[in-house]
Parts: C-alpha cells; sequence; structure tokens
C-alpha cells in the first residue's frame, strides 16, 4: 500500500502538474506583464500598508459578509499553519537547501496565479437573498464554465472532481498528528498511565487540540473571522520574533545559508550525514509541492473566503490573494527554512514537526521547543478554522436545495468537524505507521491544484478583462469602461434588463 501510495505521489506531483502550474503562473506573470513584481509596491501598500493605518474596513454599502481583513486573516489563518513549519521541515530534509529557492520561484508565479483565482471567485460570487455573498471554484465552474463557456451541465464533472479532493483533506489529515508530536516531545510526554490506562502522551495532546478546534468553529464563518482577525497577527509576530532571534544567534552563518540555497538549486546535493542526498529534479518537485501546500497557490481554497468579502472591484481582493502567498511563503516559509539550515539539524535524518523543533531546540534549549510548541497548536487551530470555512464552502455550494439529505449531511459534518483528526492520529501512533503521511499529503493536494489550475486556466480571459478595467481604474492605464460590469451577476442583471 505504502508502494502504491508513492507512486501515485509521484505521478500526481510530476511532469504534468508541475508543468501546469509553472506554465500557468508564468502565463498569468508575462501576460499581466509582470504585475505581482512591477506593482509590488503598491500591493505591499494597499494591504500590508492599511493593517497599520486601521484602514482594512470595507465600504458597507458593499455586498458582502466581512472586511477583506477579516478575508485575509480567515485565509491566512488556512493557508499559515503547521505547513509553514513541518512542511517546510520536510521540504528540506527531502530536497535540501536548493528547495527552498524552488519554494520561492513556485511563490513568486504563485502570487499572480492566487491573486486571478481570487479575483474569479469574486467575480462569479452569489449573492444570497440577505446580501451575504459566497463564491469559490465551484461556483466559477459553475457560471464561468457552464454559462459563459456554454458547458451546459459539464461544469458538475470538475466541480465534483475538486470538491472530492478538497474534501479528502476532511478525512485524511496530518496537522493534529503533527502538532501533537511537537507538543508531546517538547513535554517529554511518553506513556502516561491514568488509572488503570496507559496512554501516549501524543494522543492527549490530540484530544486537547480536537477540543479546541470545536470550540473555534463554534459559531460559523463570521466567528471564525473575527477571532483570526485578532490571533493571526499574533501568531505571525511571535514565529516572526523567533526566527528573527535564530538569525541573529547564527549572523555569520548567514551568507553561507543563502549560498546553498542558490548554488543547491541548480546543482543538487550529495548525501550528508542522515540526508540522502537530491537531484535538482527531485529539488524542484518537493519545493513547488511543499510552496502550493504552505500558500495554496492554485489550490482553490482561499477564493472560498475571500469571495464573502466586502469589496468595489474584485482585483482590489485578488491583491490580498497576492500578498497571503507573499507573507506565507516567502516571510514565513523563509523563517523555518532558514532556521533549519542554520542549525545545522537538517542533516540528521528527521523530518517535519520532529526536525523543526530540533533545530530550535538546538539553539534555544527547553524554551524553544515550548515556544514552537504552542505556535505550533495555534498554527494548527487556525488551519483547522480556516479549513473548515472552506468545507461549509463545498456543502453550502452543493446543498443550497434546502431538502431533508442536505440538511442531515450538514447536521453529520458539524457535529463531527473536527474528529477526523484525532482519528487519524490514534491510528497513526497505535500502527506506528507514520512514515508515508506527507505522501498522502501530497496526493490530497495535488487533485484539487490540478482541477482548479486548468480552470482558471481557461477563465483567464476574465480575470485580464478585470485586471485591465483595474488598472485603468488604479494607475490610468488605458480608459474605463463605465459599463463594465464588475460582477457577474450586474451582467446577467444587465442583460435581462435590455
Amino acid at each position: 500500500m505504502i508502494q502504491f501510495l508513492g507512486w501515485l505521489d509521484g505521478v500526481l506531483w510530476g511532469t504534468p502538474l508541475l508543468v501546469l502550474i509553472l506554465g500557468t503562473g508564468t502565463y498569468f506573470t508575462i501576460r499581466s506583464k509582470f504585475f505581482q513584481v512591477r506593482h509590488f509596491g503598491f500591493i505591499m501598500k494597499n494591504t500590508f500598508g492599511k493593517i497599520f493605518t486601521g484602514k482594512v474596513d470595507a465600504d458597507e454599502t458593499q455586498a458582502g459578509t466581512l472586511t477583506p481583513f477579516q478575508a485575509i486573516s480567515t485565509a491566512i489563518g488556512g493557508t499559515v499553519g503547521f505547513g509553514n513549519i513541518a512542511g517546510v521541515a520536510t521540504a528540506v530534509a527531502a530536497g535540501g537547501p536548493g528547495a527552498i529557492f524552488w519554494m520561492w520561484v513556485s511563490a513568486l508565479l504563485g502570487m499572480i496565479i492566487k491573486q486571478a483565482e481570487v479575483t474569479l471567485g469574486l467575480y462569479y460570487r452569489h449573492k444570497k437573498p440577505d446580501g451575504s455573498t459566497t463564491g469559490g471554484p465551484t461556483y466559477y465552474m459553475e457560471y464561468g464554465l457552464g454559462q459563459e463557456k456554454h458547458w451546459g451541465k459539464a461544469w458538475k464533472i470538475p466541480a465534483i472532481i475538486f470538491g472530492v479532493g478538497i474534501f479528502s483533506t476532511y478525512f485524511v489529515t496530518s496537522s493534529t498528528l503533527t502538532a501533537s508530536q511537537v507538543v508531546a516531545g517538547a513535554f517529554n510526554m511518553g506513556t502516561l498511565k491514568i488509572g488503570n490506562f496507559a496512554v501516549e502522551g501524543i494522543i492527549l495532546v490530540a484530544v486537547g487540540i480536537t477540543v479546541i478546534d470545536y470550540l473555534i468553529t463554534d459559531g460559523g464563518v463570521e466567528k471564525i473571522a473575527s477571532l483570526f482577525s485578532k490571533l493571526v497577527p499574533f501568531m505571525s509576530i511571535l514565529y516572526l520574533l523567533m526566527g528573527l532571534a535564530m538569525i541573529v544567534v547564527h549572523i555569520t552563518a548567514v551568507p553561507s545559508v543563502f549560498v546553498s540555497i542558490f548554488h543547491d538549486a541548480f546543482t543538487g546535493r550529495a548525501a550528508v550525514g542522515g540526508f540522502a542526498g537530491a537531484t535538482v529534479a527531485n529539488m524542484i518537485r518537493t519545493g513547488v509541492a511543499r510552496s502550493v501546500y504552505s500558500n495554496e497557490a492554485g489550490w482553490g481554497t482561499s477564493p472560498m473566503i475571500h469571495s464573502s468579502a466586502r469589496t468595489p472591484h474584485p482585483v482590489e481582493q485578488g491583491i490580498w490573494g497576492s500578498f497571503e502567498v507573499f507573507f506565507d511563503t516567502f516571510i514565513v516559509c523563509s523563517i523555518t527554512g532558514i532556521s533549519i539550515l542554520l542549525s545545522g539539524t537538517w542533516t540528521n535524518g528527521t523530518n517535519g514537526g520532529t526536525l523543526a523543533i530540533t533545530a530550535f531546540q538546538s539553539s534555544f534549549g527547553i524554551v524553544g521547543s515550548i515556544l514552537l510548541s504552542i505556535i505550533m497548536v495555534i498554527f494548527t487551530c487556525t488551519t483547522s478554522g480556516g479549513w473548515f470555512t472552506y468545507y461549509l464552502n463545498i456543502l453550502g455550494h452543493m446543498g443550497r436545495k434546502d431538502t431533508k439529505l442536505n440538511r442531515v449531511i450538514h447536521k453529520i459534518f458539524y457535529a463531527c468537524r473536527a474528529l477526523p483528526g484525532l482519528l487519524w492520529t490514534i491510528y497513526l501512533v497505535k500502527t506506528n505507521n507514520q512514515g508515508f503521511i506527507w505522501t498522502i499529503v501530497d496526493i490530497t493536494s495535488a487533485i484539487p491544484t490540478f482541477v482548479n489550475v486548468f480552470v482558471i486556466l481557461i477563465l483567464s480571459g476574465t480575470y485580464f478583462k478585470l485586471l485591465k478595467d483595474y488598472k485603468a481604474r488604479k494607475f490610468g492605464i488605458g480608459k474605463v469602461d463605465p459599463d463594465m460590469p464588475l460582477f457577474y451577476e450586474d451582467k446577467i442583471q444587465q442583460k435581462e434588463s435590455k
């Protein structure tokens, strides 16, 4: 079974998907005239800059449920998680320093990919009678492919494959296990005796995380967004401070680390210590896979929450998507990767959360491992909360008709929403079969990513029309068409009124 999963992982994350992701990112970058590079300052000013000026609230007259900042906080909560720590550690352990370079390349292209998918999510979103909005890949498949591209009911084929791919992460998740390993390791929690029963410390931690997950997700999307708008900045700053401390402690080794990142990216890395060695092809594959898993560019997740934002223009929210990728990979993931390389522990043969905690512990002792475990729990819970909103989005689209079956499915999901992570952890701990966890992670991320990137490529014409209009309005590049509908439902209303 493990060999089959390894083979399937190699096929899914083989040349076709890598070419599709990198090729699509390159296409969007060139056709947009390197928007994410040329207008990087504008992106930062209108995202990160607004956070500090307090100008992150939207016009209340705009349709939508969340402010742009609540939307990005929830999206970052879903993306910035254990994958930024354990996932990056695994990338370094499997691909060496060069994998970080290819994570950066993928993220640079991912900035425009996520901008495009978020923009399309906003444009094709559905407005409910109460004024709230919902959207995402399944919606732009229905309206974009089904109606505008005249696919008819054939849009349901990619939508079903995408939905199944997204929900596979619900049933097979590694976040609870990874966080539990880190916490149990930091506090030396082996097998504990509770009365006449012996319970592994990892499982006890997993139970605690599950309880927290239930508390965070109780109340729905708006409560999660409100909580994350406060929690995400705190957890991000805390982790940034740890990373900066690691750099200061090893400041003399920083230049050599960057040399190894750029050198190994094009030459590969021979085996050393417990590191098995890596070819350039393996570095590219590992770097891109971990980048997508971490920042979720092309995965189709973020458009589901961004579509609820109150915004006057789809591209306006799309640039928050670009910032999301930049912050996730170039900042948070880089801190993890550089810290592990600076510690020198990446060749010891371990990976995932174990490698990450070893790296910080080697420099800061027990304080480092405890701080990392706390951050890991926060990251894991925010990831679970963010993904909870994505699952609700899929279920909401699937069950728009108020039938008894749909109500039952929704109630069952809500009752069991945090249990799969706990059950998966218990199974893997009891069977001592944890080695293939990241193979499963790669498989569950590859399927929806392939479908979603393919679809946004088909709908790229719509994105570029919106981008052209946005440039005219914001930069004075070209003429503004006052009659151009900025949302698909506005376009439908225009046709019906004629």
